[in-house]
């Protein structure tokens, strides 16, 4: 049973939620067996995930032909340990999320519409775990577009709510839309100059064309800028703030804990795997551009985070600089550059759904995310400030969360390299953090209460604590950002596994 688990599997995880997205359109007039459905798929494609990462743990690397054809004349999901980690991350997000979408979505969308959420968020999960398992450059791209349009659509539902959530759909498809035609022009280059599609054979392909094809240069460059349209690395990042700050709240869950960090693992699967460090710009790319734009999006994206006023808006604009942080480890170009990173990228995601949540939470009992609407909400919610401010200090740094261990590694990683002005900054930003989270600490435990709830005046009865079914996936976020600072196995392992294959494959 466990070899054929382990067979199918790479399969069976996108698969579920891909096939279950249409059946569950054919039955939209349920919204609640919609969203059981979602849940119970989410769930099993989970633990196809988990059973993955279990499997390649030793080093092993799965390997499915789709149609009996062999690669590279055939389609081929290959699963390692990078991608494992990656499946896991999008399952565990997706599972988290739906968790907390019942209440959240019947709340903040029409009756008619709810079905619809959770039709593109099936097909938006299965577009992110296609990517993290594919071995097919082309079938990269389109499981990005599937993950994209369908989160062009989340973004959009939230229009019923905010009418800026529109302009931020349409933003997000025009940059995308950029994004995904110079990926596609940078896989074009390649097939013309290899004819093949299979990233294990074009790496081998590669290396044995002559060196200096300007053919070659030109798909690097169009994946790399690609690509970072879709991670939203600065200066491509105008598009990710009303994103998330205007999207659904369990659509902001799910996509800040997700979205970006699958493209960052697309990149570093072309420029390591497919281009190898030796190959064309690949050096000079992570030298000269990745690590300063890093640097300049950490710092950027803090700032704007302290001068926001509107609580979505501080974290929308916190994820871009925490987005510069993991690239920051990549740019350094080094093993223990690139484990910080994948420890990074992993507490990352459960902070930062646990903060959304969190900030879902409030936007079930009121409308209102301006700052100065939130002054005294700890009174009311104390449940949700709590888990709040538990995951804020893993999004910080502070000591025996997650966050600490990612920023330690890179701060060790950074000095052992000799860049004490890089260690300085990622000092500075998180400092910086400290700022923008105490605003909206403040607001929630020192300033006297509004008494306000969801659209009411300030007369009427005072806010009430988040129901059980959202604050339930909220604490189990929050925990796990300090269980995964104190027993670091997983991570850090998985992390150490991912460096040693991707410092191998660069060479």
């Amino acid at each position: 049973m466990s070899e054929t688990l382990a067979l199918h599997a790479p399969a069976l995880v996108i698969l579920l939620p891909l096939l279950t997205a249409p059946l569950c359109f054919l039955f939209s007039r349920a919204a609640n067996g919609v969203w059981a459905t979602a849940l119970l798929v989410s769930l099993l494609s989970f633990l196809c995930a988990a059973f993955l990462l279990e499997k390649t743990f030793d080093g092993r690397v799965l390997s499915y032909h789709f149609g009996g054809f062999p690669p590279p004349l055939g389609i081929e999901y290959r699963i390692d340990m990078m991608s494992a980690l990656m499946l896991l991350i999008v399952a565990g997000a997706s599972l988290l999320g739906l968790l907390f979408a019942r209440r959240s979505v019947a709340r903040e969308l029409p009756a008619a519409r709810q079905s619809a959420f959770y039709v593109c968020y099936l097909l938006c999960a299965s577009g992110l775990l296609g990517v993290a398992a594919t071995n097919d450059a082309f079938n990269m791209f389109v499981f990005l577009e599937i993950s994209s349009l369908a989160a062009y659509a989340l973004i959009a539902l939230g229009g019923d709510r905010d009418r800026r959530a529109l302009s931020a759909a349409y933003n997000y498809l025009i940059m995308g839309t950029i994004g995904a035609t110079f990926f596609v022009i940078g896989v074009f280059f390649l097939y013309a100059a290899t004819g093949t599609l299979n990233m294990t054979d074009l790496a081998d392909r590669l290396h044995a064309l002559p060196v200096g094809s300007r053919s070659l240069y030109a798909a690097e460059a169009f994946i790399i800028v690609g690509l970072a349209l879709k991670i939203a690395l600065f200066p491509l990042h105008v598009w990710l703030p009303n994103a998330y700050a205007f999207a659904p709240s369990a659509a902001t869950v799910f996509l800040s804990a997700a979205a970006a960090k699958v493209a960052i693992y697309a990149l570093v699967r072309f420029l390591f795997s497919v281009f190898g460090l030796d190959f064309a710009i690949g050096g000079e790319t992570l030298n000269a551009v990745i690590l300063p734009t890093a640097m300049i999006g950490m710092i950027i994206g803090s700032f704007s985070a302290i001068f926001a006023r509107h609580a979505k808006r501080i974290f929308a604009y916190s994820s871009i600089a925490q987005l510069g942080y993991m690239m920051l480890g990549i740019g350094l170009e080094s093993r223990e550059g690139l484990e910080a990173s994948f420890v990074y990228l992993f507490n990352h995601a459960l902070a930062k759904s646990a903060i959304f949540m969190a900030l879902g939470c409030i936007a079930y009992q009121q409308a209102s995310m301006k700052l100065s609407d939130l002054h005294g909400i700890a009174r009311d919610m104390p449940w949700t400030m709590a888990a709040f401010t538990i995951a804020a200090l893993s999004l910080i740094g502070a000591p025996l969360t997650g966050g600490f261990i990612g920023k330690w590694l890179l701060m060790d990683a950074a000095l052992a390299q000799g860049f004490w002005l890089i260690a300085l900054v990622i000092a500075a930003v998180s400092l910086m953090a400290v700022l923008y989270v105490w605003r909206v600490i403040e607001a929630a435990y020192l300033k006297a209460p509004t008494g306000r709830r969801r659209g009411a005046p300030r007369a009427e009865a005072p806010r009430r604590e988040a129901p059980f079914s959202m604050l339930l996936p909220l604490w189990i976020a929050a925990l796990l950002s300090v269980y995964f600072g104190v027993d670091t196995r997983l991570p850090v392992g998985a992390a150490e596994i991912i460096a040693d294959s991707l410092e191998a494959a660069g060479q």
